[in-house]
């Protein structure tokens, strides 16, 4: 491999890294019905989970609709990152490609 080809080649990967990073470091943030909201970091490490002080768990069936809202709003969060890292980290992909089967 020639140098030029060497030195995109390593600023390609220092960018794919920052752009990992910067995933990472991102909060990504959903509700579900009005009541639970969520914290997920780019991880996908649950962060925080916020319960509406006004919802009334008054049986069984309510107590089994906070939990559902609770995998919704994650479910959310993480189709979000998903669609982030495919958007930030989708261009390498494309790059990596153009490459001819070097890598």
């Amino acid at each position: 491999m020639n140098q030029s080809l060497l030195r995109k080649v390593k600023k390609m990967q220092e960018d794919m890294v920052a752009a990992q990073e910067e995933i990472e470091a991102t909060s990504f943030y959903a509700s579900s019905g009005g009541v639970v909201d969520v914290e997920v970091k780019g991880t996908k490490e649950l962060v925080k989970v916020n319960i509406d002080e006004g919802f009334e768990i008054e049986s069984k069936e309510d107590l089994e609709m906070l939990g559902d809202m609770i995998v919704a709003a994650c479910n959310q969060t993480y189709k979000e990152i998903e669609k982030t890292t495919k958007e930030k980290m989708g261009q390498y992909q494309d790059m990596l490609s153009g490459f001819g089967g070097l890598f």
